[in-house]
């Protein structure tokens, strides 16, 4: 087998496992992560697709960025709670 072929299996693997991790963890803080590792595998097969631009922008938009919004947004809703009681 070819180690490219290898490779991209394991990254789909990872996309759907973390994907899978971040619709059924309980904890929404823990989802945002795992949606955040799911944005960074897909980073890394736009990387194996020789596609180095579109994975920039998936890594900056889809790893960073979004994860920090949600991160913040939970932790601002969290405050809003503990506020209310």
């Amino acid at each position: 087998m070819n180690e490219l072929y290898i490779m991209n299996c394991l990254v789909l693997a990872g996309i759907v496992i973390s994907a899978l991790c971040a619709a059924t963890f309980k904890n929404v803080l823990s989802s945002v992560i795992a949606l955040g590792v799911t944005g960074a595998f897909v980073a890394l097969e736009f990387v194996l697709l020789r596609a180095p631009d579109v994975a920039i922008a998936e890594a900056a938009v889809g790893a960073v960025l979004g994860t920090v919004i949600f991160v913040i947004a939970v932790r601002m809703t969290i405050a809003k709670e503990d506020e209310g009681k």
